[in-house]
């Protein structure tokens, strides 16, 4: 009888950092979850390089500020029929906002998807996983810094790393949360080049990550069994700086 792969769900999944993610998990033989918001075209294009893997892939759309998606999300992660075996929680925006200034929408928005629906999805994923299931949060190397030009960002990614030691210590022994504070690895799509290497030049090692960097750390938790409740900086140093 053929063995049916696990599943590795990736929230965030249709480009950038959760794509490389997704695509990494699938060539290690994980069945994939792309969750995708509003990027259909792009999350159906990975969802293709995906399958000329070989590999299965299901689409869940959700929005993540909504409760109710995440729980009908995670119904459809049961409909698939695959054992859940590892969640990441990639899904993440970062809005500008001073504190002194940004408004309570723009500070709930920010905090609902990278805080709340990480909460909820860790929620779901924990109540459906047996021993030796694996979460993983993408939090920031900027969590431990003053950015006051986006406050509610640098909050939630704070959040987050605190929501990891917490669900590690909740989960334990049957699933292990690990997250990863990634440093400069994309640049944002208003970030000049010439702001980009001045960024750059700061870090110690004085260059840019990939998004390579990000999949081999996360295969490395997924694999290690002994790791849980730990936030690895991929920064190349920027957090000393």
């Amino acid at each position: 009888m053929e063995t049916k792969p696990s599943l590795a769900l990736v929230t965030g999944a249709a480009r950038r950092l959760g794509k490389a993610i997704a695509l990494g998990l699938a060539q290690e033989g994980y069945a994939i979850g792309l969750h995708f918001n509003r990027s259909e075209n792009e999350a159906e294009e990975t969802a293709r390089t995906i399958r000329e893997q070989g590999v299965p892939v299901f689409l869940f759309q959700a929005d993540l500020s909504d409760p109710v998606q995440i729980k009908s999300m995670f119904l459809e992660v049961d409909a698939a029929g695959l054992d859940l075996k590892v969640l990441i929680n990639s899904a993440s925006m970062m809005k500008p906002g001073k504190v002194g200034h940004i408004s309570p929408e723009d500070w709930d928005e920010t905090l609902n998807i990278n805080l709340r629906a990480p909460l909820l999805c860790i929620q779901e994923a924990a109540s459906r996983m047996h021993a030796g299931g694996v979460i993983i949060n993408l939090t920031d190397t900027g969590a431990s810094k003053t950015w006051t030009n986006f406050s509610a960002y640098t909050v939630s990614k704070a959040g987050l790393e605190t929501l990891t030691r917490l669900s590690a210590r909740a989960f334990a022994p049957s699933v292990r949360v690990n997250a990863i504070a990634p440093g400069l690895i994309l640049p944002s799509p208003d970030t000049s080049p010439e702001e980009w290497e001045k960024l750059v030049n700061k870090v110690p090692v004085r260059k840019a990550g990939s998004e390579q960097d990000i999949v081999r750390t996360v295969l490395f938790l997924v694999k290690n069994g002994y790791i849980t409740g730990e936030i690895v900086h991929v920064d190349g140093g920027y957090g000393l700086v």
